[in-house]
């Protein structure tokens, strides 16, 4: 049987997944904040933000807005886009913080290694008591704010020895959930953590529709605390 055929099945017959967190109620939207920065990783935040803004288009309670680190401006990505946020962050209006990733932490000059090297940017991190889910090395962020020290989780094939060496406990899996953090590996495991995070939200039938209307479908197994 398909994969879509069978969730789709599995859906109609056992209702919407079991999911580790609330599903977002019809009265209020799940606020959902992608962070971007100068030398991001296209992909690590655009992808995300088009399976948000897909999911919000297909009845999930949801609102996906890119902030900047600090006050609204423009930034450039790593491949050279240039671009404006017009939204600044705040560690507290969010319901989903997530961090993507911009080239290697330990490379002078790439976007990621100045982001972590910004102690006030990392301070304000620390604060963050929302869901914080990690795109590829934007995973190192969330170390270098002392999130996942201890706890399970993944990051891009480069990064992986540095985040174990920092505390964490590696998981070899494309996605992994440990609650309020959510990690996902190299650059395209970002679709794959946001459409888990629409299925843990709004469930099986929405993230289906949103995998149809993409013309994608996840790859590896979601790894789950419980």
């Amino acid at each position: 049987m398909e994969r879509r055929t069978f969730l789709q099945a599995s859906a109609l017959s056992a209702g919407a997944l079991a999911m580790s967190a609330p599903m977002a109620s019809a009265s209020s939207s799940l606020r959902v904040h992608i962070l971007a920065y100068d030398g991001v990783e296209e992909l690590d935040f655009i992808a995300p933000l088009d399976v948000f803004a897909m999911a919000a288009f297909k009845g999930g309670a949801l609102r996906a807005t890119l902030v900047s680190t600090d006050r609204p401006g423009f930034i450039t990505t790593s491949k050279g886009v240039r671009m404006e946020i017009p939204t600044g962050w705040s560690p507290q209006d969010s319901d989903v913080l997530l961090v993507p990733g911009g080239g290697p932490h330990d490379l002078p000059g790439s976007g990621l290694h100045r982001l972590i090297n910004d102690k006030a940017f990392i301070r304000r991190l620390t604060q963050v008591r929302a869901v914080k889910v990690g795109v590829c090395t934007g995973v190192m962020a969330l170390s270098a704010a002392g999130f996942t020290r201890g706890r399970p989780a993944t990051t891009h094939m480069i990064a992986k020895a540095a985040l174990a060496a920092q505390g964490a406990i590696l998981i070899n899996a494309r996605v992994v959930d440990d609650g309020d953090l959510v990690t996902c590996g190299g650059i395209t495991s970002g679709l794959d953590a946001a459409l888990w995070l629409v299925e843990r939200y709004f469930g099986a039938r929405v993230t289906i529709e949103v995998e149809t209307m993409l013309e994608y479908e996840r790859r590896g197994t979601v790894w789950r605390a419980r």
